[in-house]
């Protein structure tokens, strides 16, 4: 492996004092109370607030998004909250902006929000995330992200394989299986399955698991629009199943009779839920690559420098490839 320049580490200067800066130059006052919260990808913090409730900030990635791509989440999020949509926008200033700089570093303040993950045993409860996220595609079909891009094979499928293929953290003797093995899975995915740009691109959460629902008050309050872009509406739909075909078809139709109430689901795109599970598999891996730099990442994954790793990615992209064979998931 290749060693780490620990001059080049995003985060490497942000500590608590300069989260504090941060968040009094928004026109807020610490009570210098700072928790680290657990995120990856970006570094979020709730910090305490005099006489007033805490508050969450979100220092964003270098060179992830553009202003633009980050402000189009903001604009999309705050739609949302308009029309009585619970999801979480960021705060604005008295100026009314909701991005904020602080030397080479972005951020943005949000309102913090506590829950717990929907039960996915509660058929009424999936039934309110249907009709929830519903709206939210609604909201999402009125235009499109012009900055954000599209969820697409390129970029989660062959950009992952060619990152892996040209990286040191695949072995040697695993390469073989890897190359030709993810070489079937794009092509089948090509081949076999609709275009993911054949069904209307709508803007999306992206990013819609379990773990970016909070359920208080008998309602979904959605965090984490990091990741929205434009795709078709059951990518923000599949990664709420869980379990085995038969559990996994008793969720999807609780959420689409909720669902129903408030959108039209196109039926059409549930062939797309193991080409999408498939990306996602191929994305993380490489994801986990890109980052390795990051001290965050050799923490949280250890086991990704290693033969087993990599063992089990290439069984479970065959898993993959078995299961683009199965039919489609259908409601009843």
């Amino acid at each position: 492996m290749a060693e780490i320049d620990h001059d080049k580490l995003p985060f490497a200067e942000l500590d608590p004092d300069r989260v504090i800066r941060a968040v009094e130059a928004t026109g807020c006052r610490s009570d210098a109370r700072v928790l680290a919260l657990n995120s990856y990808e970006n570094r979020v913090y709730q910090v305490g607030i005099e006489d007033d409730a805490p508050v969450v900030v979100k220092f964003y990635r270098p060179n992830r998004w553009s202003d633009e791509q980050i402000l189009e989440e903001h604009v999309f999020t705050q739609e949302l909250a308009d029309l009585e949509i619970p999801a979480v926008p960021p705060l604005a200033d008295e100026q009314g902006r909701t991005l904020h700089t602080d030397a080479d570093l972005r951020y943005a303040i949000y309102p913090r929000h506590g829950g717990r993950a929907p039960d996915v045993e509660d058929l009424d409860a999936l039934a309110v995330l249907g009709r929830y996220m519903a709206r939210i595609h609604r909201v999402g079909a009125l235009s499109r992200f012009t900055h954000r891009p599209d969820l697409s094979v390129a970029e989660f499928g062959h950009a992952s394989r060619e990152f892996l293929l040209a990286s040191e953290f695949l072995p040697t003797e695993l390469r073989p299986a890897y190359e030709t093995l993810s070489a079937d899975l794009l092509k089948r995915i090509e081949q076999d399955f609709p275009p993911l740009q054949s069904f209307h691109g709508l803007r999306l959460h992206g990013d819609c698991h379990m773990g970016n629902v909070l359920w208080r008050d008998e309602v979904p309050h959605f965090v984490d629009f990091d990741d929205a872009r434009n795709g078709p509406a059951i990518q923000d739909l599949w990664m709420l199943l869980s379990g085995e075909r038969p559990q996994r078809i008793a969720q999807l139709s609780d959420i689409l009779e909720g669902y129903a109430q408030f959108a039209e689901f196109d039926s059409r795109e549930l062939v797309l839920v193991e080409p999408l599970r498939t990306l996602r598999i191929m994305h993380h891996a490489a994801w986990i690559g890109r980052r390795w730099e990051d001290p965050a990442f050799p923490r949280a994954f250890p086991f990704f420098a290693n033969q087993r790793f990599f063992s089990e990615h290439i069984l479970t992209l065959r898993e993959q490839l078995a299961a683009l064979d199965e039919p489609a998931l259908e409601a009843y």
